[in-house]
C-alpha cells in the first residue's frame, strides 16, 4: 500500500509522475501536485535532496491528498525525517544510503510506520564495481544490482518493497524486467528513464512498457518525459486504456482523415479532446470523417460521429440519433459527451 493506493496483486496498475518544481517552493510544488491529481495521478513522487527540502515536504504533505513518494539519496537522515512527516513511500537505493547501521535505521523506521520502500535501479547510476565487472551498463548488471539491494532488505527481514529497473534503452529495460520478474514476488514499477520529449518519449515508453504490460509484467508505471508532468499522467492512462488494463477518461477513436472527410477531422478531435480533458468517467467516443468506416465505428461507441452530406450523423449507444451541420458540430459533440457522462454517473449512483 502506498497511502491508500494498492500496488501489485490484483490491484489496478497505478499511474505515477514526479514533480519538477523546487521542493522548497512549497506553493509551486503543491500547485503542481494538485494539477497531477486533477489529471488522475494515483501517486506522485517528490525529490527530497536535503533537510530543508524535507521540512518543505512536510508542509506539502499537509496540503495534498494524493499519496507521496519521497525520492532520497545518500543521506539516511532525510528518510527518517520524512517518515515522521507522513511520507507514503521511500524511494531509496540501500546501497547509497551509507553504512549498515544507517540502512538498518531507515528500514526499522519503515517497519515501525508501515512505510513501503521502492528500490530504484538505474542503468545510469550502477556502481563502479558492477561497471568494471560488466564493462558497460547492461541488463545483467542491473539485475545483479537489484539482487544486492534486495539481499540487504532480506537480511533485515523487510519485504514491504517494490522494485524498478530503468534504462533509457528499451531493449535493456525489457531484458532487466524480464530477468527479475520471475525471481521476486514484490511489485514492479515500470519506466523507460530519460525517454525523451513528449513525442519521442511517448513512443519509446509505449514500445517498451507496452510489451512488458502485455506479458503481465508491471504493477505501477511512470512515463518519463521531458515535458509537463501532467502529460506523463495522460500518456500513462492512454497506454493502459489501449491495452484494456484501465478505463479512465474518454477513449477516442478517430480516423486519420482523407479526401472523403465531410468535416475537418483533425481540428475537431484535437479541440474536443481539449474541451473534455476534465472528464475521468470512462467513455468511448468515435469521430470518423465519412460513411465508409463511420457507421461501424459509431455503433461500437457510447457517442459516435459519422461524416455525411449534407449533414453529419451522431450516434448514441450505437444507434443513429440525430444530424448536425459542421457549424455546430463541436458544441453538439461536447454536449452529447457531457450528457452521456452525466447519465452514466446517475446510473451508477441509483
Amino acid at each position: 500500500m502506498v497511502g491508500n493506493v494498492a500496488v501489485g496483486g490484483d490491484a489496478p496498475i497505478s499511474v505515477q509522475s514526479m514533480t519538477n518544481t523546487e521542493t522548497r517552493d512549497v506553493d509551486a510544488t503543491v500547485a503542481q501536485i494538485r494539477q497531477l491529481e486533477a489529471a488522475g495521478a494515483d501517486i506522485v513522487r517528490v525529490s527530497v535532496p536535503g533537510m530543508d527540502a524535507a521540512e518543505a515536504f512536510g508542509m506539502i504533505r499537509q496540503q495534498v491528498k494524493v499519496p507521496l513518494v519521497a525520492d532520497i539519496h545518500f543521506d539516511h537522515r532525510i528518510a527518517l525525517r520524512v517518515a515522521e512527516l507522513g511520507v507514503d513511500c521511500l524511494r531509496i537505493n540501500p546501497g547509497n544510503i551509507g553504512s549498515a547501521k544507517k540502512i538498518r535505521e531507515v528500514v526499522n523506521c519503515a517497519k515501525d510506520k508501515n512505510i513501503p520502500i521502492r528500490i530504484g535501479v538505474n542503468a545510469g547510476s550502477l556502481s563502479k564495481e558492477l561497471l568494471r565487472k560488466y564493462r558497460e551498463p547492461c541488463a545483467d548488471a542491473m539485475i545483479e544490482s537489484a539482487k544486492r539491494n534486495i539481499d540487504v532488505l532480506d537480511r533485515l527481514d523487510f519485504q514491504n518493497y517494490k522494485l524498478s529497473m530503468k534504462s533509457s534503452d528499451v531493449f535493456m529495460t525489457i531484458a532487466a524486467y524480464r530477468g527479475i520478474a520471475s525471481q521476486i514476488e514484490q511489485p514492479l514499477h515500470l519506466g523507460i528513464t530519460e525517454a525523451g520529449g513528449l513525442r519521442s518519449g511517448t513512443v519509446k515508453s509505449a514500445a517498451g512498457l507496452g510489451l512488458l504490460l502485455m506479458e503481465g509484467i508491471g504493477d505501477t508505471i511512470r512515463i518519463s518525459l521531458a515535458a509537463d508532468p501532467v502529460e506523463e499522467i495522460k500518456v500513462g492512462f492512454d497506454l493502459l486504456k489501449s491495452l484494456h488494463l484501465r478505463s479512465k477518461g474518454i477513449h477516442f477513436i478517430a480516423c486519420p482523415s482523407c479526401s472523403r472527410q465531410n468535416f475537418d477531422v483533425i481540428s475537431t478531435i484535437n479541440e474536443l479532446e481539449r474541451r473534455v480533458e476534465d472528464i475521468i468517467t470512462p467513455l468511448d467516443v468515435a469521430i470518423i470523417g465519412c460513411i465508409v468506416n463511420g457507421p461501424g465505428e459509431a455503433k461500437e461507441a457510447d457517442v459516435g460521429l459519422t461524416g455525411a452530406s449534407p449533414n453529419n450523423l451522431i450516434y448514441v449507444e450505437g444507434k443513429p440519433d440525430h444530424k448536425v451541420d459542421n457549424e455546430n458540430l463541436l458544441d453538439e459533440l461536447e454536449r452529447m459527451v457531457r450528457e452521456k457522462v452525466a447519465k452514466k454517473l446517475a446510473d451508477e449512483q441509483s
